[in-house]
């Protein structure tokens, strides 16, 4: 497969909606006109939060992700964070994920990341199969705290 990514931009709004929607439900994780547009205005503002679309030949949106700059203190660097890659279930399989992570890669050392960390769900098989072929799996375990 043969992705394209761009910055969302206006004319990608609806694009990028469908597939933020089904990364949420992947997730059971409600998403209201209120989150999308918080997270547009994020995507848009291109300061805390940076999206790339991915689209195939046909120019189809197939994919997306969003990462951002997170300060690492005991290294005294900034390192990446992907928050969100999400793959249509009709592209699946198809490596559209392998591009989308060495575009990341590319992103990272342009930007003089020395890595980019994510978490995924302990069950989420099948794309981890896929994020053992690209990145090293780290041995920090997740907590998170409800006010």
């Amino acid at each position: 497969m043969f992705l394209t990514l761009t910055t969302p931009q206006d004319a990608d709004r609806d694009d990028w909606a469908r597939l933020y929607r089904g990364y949420a439900e992947f997730y059971g994780m409600p998403m209201s006109e209120a989150t999308l547009e918080t997270v547009w205005g994020w995507l848009q503002a291109g300061d805390a939060l940076q999206g790339r679309l991915a689209r195939n030949a046909a120019g189809e949106a197939v994919g997306l992700m969003h990462f951002r700059a997170m300060p690492s203190p005991l290294r005294g660097a900034t390192v990446g964070f992907l928050d969100d890659l999400y793959v249509d279930p009709a592209h699946r399989g198809s490596g559209a994920v392998d591009e989308m992570l060495a575009a990341l890669g590319e992103e990272a050392r342009r930007r003089g990341w020395p890595f980019v960390r994510w978490i995924t769900r302990e069950e989420n098989y099948r794309a981890r199969g896929v994020y053992d072929r690209c990145a090293e799996r780290t041995d920090w375990v997740t907590y998170q705290l409800t006010p």
